[in-house]
């Protein structure tokens, strides 16, 4: 009986998390300054917001740190599961030439599968970064994400 009921609360916690589908993890493949990947972590904040953290590993011997906030607008009336976003942010880049912080904003389009908890994402993030690492950024990105 105990692996009956183990089993149907495993089965509802699956079926509540693929439903929900509130945060996602994943990479993405940007062309800035870093010109590497970033890993990608997204949580909803409320049904039209939410915070992206990424991660980089950049070409130029170093990471960055990026926090955004967005703002997410659904484009249902187009094809389900499609939405742009926009936000602001901040980030931290350590490389080989110096410390830098700045602000950025973000601008995209993303769709997430209707059957498959995958999305897709292409954006640009501009910067200004200051410190002895100062830089301006600007770029495209690729992302994919399993949202669950």
């Amino acid at each position: 009986m105990k692996k009956v009921l183990t089993v149907v609360a495993l089965c509802f916690a699956l079926a509540a998390t693929a439903a929900a589908q509130d945060k996602g993890i994943g990479l993405r493949f940007n062309g800035g300054y870093d010109n590497g990947a970033e890993v990608s972590y997204q949580q909803q904040m409320g049904a039209a917001n939410r915070l992206e953290a990424d991660l980089g590993f950049g070409a130029y011997g170093g990471f960055s740190l990026t926090g955004i906030y967005h703002w997410v607008f659904g484009l249902q009336d187009v094809t389900e599961g499609l939405a742009w976003y926009v936000g602001p942010g901040a980030g931290l880049r350590i490389g080989s030439n110096g410390l830098g912080a700045g602000i950025v904003g973000q601008i995209g389009i993303e769709y997430t599968l209707p059957t498959v908890p995958l999305q897709f994402s292409i954006d640009t993030r501009p910067g200004v970064f200051f410190g002895k690492g100062a830089f301006n950024d600007w770029g495209a990105a690729l992302g994919v994400r399993y949202r669950f």
